[in-house]
This record gives C-alpha cells, structure tokens and sequence, in this order.
C-alpha cells in the first residue's frame, strides 16, 4: 500500500488532540499506533471498519473508533470505513444482509414495504430485527475477514514488488560500473 499517500490525507495524533471538539478524547489517542499506517494496523482497520459499517446500529463511527482503539488498528480508516453505508447505500445493503440472515435462519423473508418514518421503523423492526442482526453479523466477519487477508496480501504484494524493483535496479547500477 502506499503508506506516503496513506499519511498525507490522516490526521496526526497532535492534530486531533489539538481539536477543542476532541480534546477531551486527547488521552484515549494519545496512543502512536493508533494513527500509524502500517500493514498490521490498516489491515486492522479494516477488519474492524467492514465490520462494523455493516452492523445495524446507530453510532457505528464510534463503535469502530471504540473497536479499533482496543485492537490497536488505525483509527481515522476504521472510521472512514465504516461510510460504507451512509445514507444512499444503507438500504441495499442491510436489505441484503436481511436476505442473507433469513437464508441463515431458514425463515421466509417477511413482505413489508418501507416507509420513511419512525412508526414504520419501530413497528417493523420487531419483525425484522433477528434475521437482520445476525445477516448483518455473519456479514461483517466474513467481510471484515476478508478485508484483512486482502489488505495484507495487498500490502505483502506491493512491498515485495518495490524490493524486486530495487533489487534490479541496483543490478541494472552495478552492471553499469562495471562496464566503465
């Protein structure tokens, strides 16, 4: 991955305990690897950010700063991640993790149709709620897994490839002198 272009748009860890919004937050970041751009901590971040940006549940940027904070993952991309849903693509997506999670559960999907309100919500939400939460489960991990293996088979890729083409590079050099 290339982590130059990864810090160039991360907030530092002075930055953020320089925001008077999230100073009172300033001890829990005051960790290093927690804004730090590595293989292990991105790839953290990304098991916990697919995670968490498919479950149903409000305050899910805070659930995956809290996540992240205790598995020592980069915290400004777990957050970042979790805007997988937002708000075009929130209704898609839970609706496929329902789908999956009456699949699981081996009921019949309930016929609803959906209505922007509160009402609607809490009514049907009652109906729904079981195979929602554990599609939403079981697609996290599987998601969030497979983020991870992704991102350190990605990472692994790009740092073997730059040690090749230093490798070559010095070769290409050292056949240079020695032919002068």
């Amino acid at each position: 991955m290339p982590k130059k272009f990864l810090q160039k748009y991360f907030p530092s860890p002075e930055q953020v305990q320089s925001n008077p919004s999230l100073r009172i937050l300033a001890p829990l970041f005051a960790k290093p690897n927690l804004f730090h751009v590595n293989r292990h901590s991105v790839a953290r971040a990304f098991l916990v950010g697919l995670f968490c940006a498919l479950l149903p549940l409000p305050f899910q940027m805070g659930i995956a700063a809290l996540i992240a904070f205790y598995a020592n993952a980069n915290v400004p991309m777990s957050i970042g991640l979790v805007w997988i849903t937002n708000p075009f693509t929130m209704a898609p997506i839970f609706y496929a993790t329902y789908r999956f999670g009456t699949w699981l559960l081996s009921t019949p999907p309930n016929p609803f149709s959906i209505e922007l309100s509160v009402q609607w919500v809490l009514s049907e939400l009652g109906n729904i709620w079981q195979p929602l939460f554990a599609g939403s489960l079981v697609a996290g991990v599987i998601c969030g897994v497979a983020g991870y293996i992704s991102i350190q088979i990605i990472w692994r890729r790009h740092v073997i490839n730059n040690w090749r083409r230093r490798r070559l590079s010095r070769l290409k050099r050292k056949a240079e002198e020695e032919e002068y």
